[in-house]
């Protein structure tokens, strides 16, 4: 893997970028948006997300151009928000993929298919899952930006591969563990999503500390309950890519999820609070997908049925969490 490309132009895409100068000569970066990339290579910073990141411009090379980053690249680390995925990559052929490994950092699920990003390009582009990878949490870009020591989890199922992604991203700041469980770490990041717009609407509905910490432990117990029945491989979810992952997207000032479920709380509809922010809840996608996944394999997972309610059905989220109290232990 000599050459790697970061394709998003937003707040976790930029932060990835900075974390790969430190042990790249060059990075290729994709931003989608010509104006911002023009700023960047002006003023040596992402104008929408993480202005106080300065890049070396002899270490970037940043484009618009899809095909051309995914040319020059051995390995693309895709970090675009996954309601996206489908419409970004609509006129790119399998072949500009071919003998590429990919690793996710979208945390999404990709809509149109209620699939995750590692079964999309497997699908999409004919990448074989040995050729896939997850990049996952607890971390977050603003954090990434501060140099605060934070860890990463590289989840593929060719450990050479993974091994090789996670000495790529370590630096001084950043530590690195593997595994081997591509499709629960995946599924993970896409759960802790929906718990943490759960956590968001009982904090704006004014719920304290302590039934936080029973939702949340609810929560592990459904993303494990679910993850086990998907892809039934032994893990210990008590880990950081799962635990760890959880608890910072569920109770960290920089979650966008949390924010999002915080403004429903408070009683914004799903509309304005969409407005209001500048950056995607991947959990609003989720809930729906998961939901639709689950139809299948008929998981007890009340939490995700709550959210999806006050999302979706439209249910006030004093009643739906009343409800939901009863049924927590």
């Amino acid at each position: 893997m000599k050459t790697v490309g970061v394709i998003g132009g937003g707040s976790w895409a930029t932060a990835l970028v900075k974390i790969l100068c430190n042990n790249f000569a060059q990075v290729n970066w994709f931003v989608r948006r010509e104006d911002q990339v023009a700023h960047i290579l002006r003023y040596k910073h992402n104008p929408t997300y993480l202005q106080s990141v300065e890049f070396d411009l002899n270490q970037i090379h940043v484009s618009n151009n899809l095909e051309t980053i995914i040319s020059r690249s051995d390995v693309l680390i895709v970090a675009t928000p996954s309601a996206f995925l489908v419409e970004l990559f609509k006129d790119t052929t399998p072949e500009l993929f071919k003998g590429k490994i990919v690793f996710s950092a979208v945390k999404g699920i990709v809509p149109e298919y209620n699939a995750i990003p590692a079964r999309f390009f497997h699908k999409t582009f004919g990448t074989p899952y040995k050729d896939i990878g997850i990049i996952c949490g607890p971390c977050h870009a603003e954090e990434v930006a501060l140099e605060r020591l934070s860890y990463l989890t590289v989840a593929c199922q060719h450990e050479t591969i993974a091994n090789e992604m996670a000495r790529m991203l370590a630096c001084r700041y950043i530590k690195t563990t593997t595994s081997d469980d591509l499709f629960g770490t995946e599924l993970s990041a896409v759960l802790k999503n929906v718990y943490a717009l759960a956590s968001g609407i009982c904090s704006g509905l004014g719920y304290g500390d302590n039934f936080q910490a029973v939702l949340i432990a609810n929560a592990i117990q459904e993303i494990e309950n679910f993850i086990d029945e998907v892809s039934p491989i032994h893990r210990d979810v008590k880990s950081s890519a799962y635990l760890g992952d959880l608890l910072v997207t569920a109770y960290s000032k920089f979650s966008r999820n949390r924010t999002f479920g915080y403004m429903i709380g408070k009683g914004y509809s799903v509309k304005t609070a969409q407005l209001e922010m500048d950056m995607i809840a991947e959990g609003y996608y989720a809930t729906k997908c998961v939901k639709e996944i689950n139809k299948k394999f008929q998981v007890e997972m009340p939490i995700l049925e709550a959210v999806y309610n006050i999302l979706y059905e439209k249910i006030s989220p004093v009643i739906e969490m009343k409800i939901l109290c009863d049924k927590l232990t």
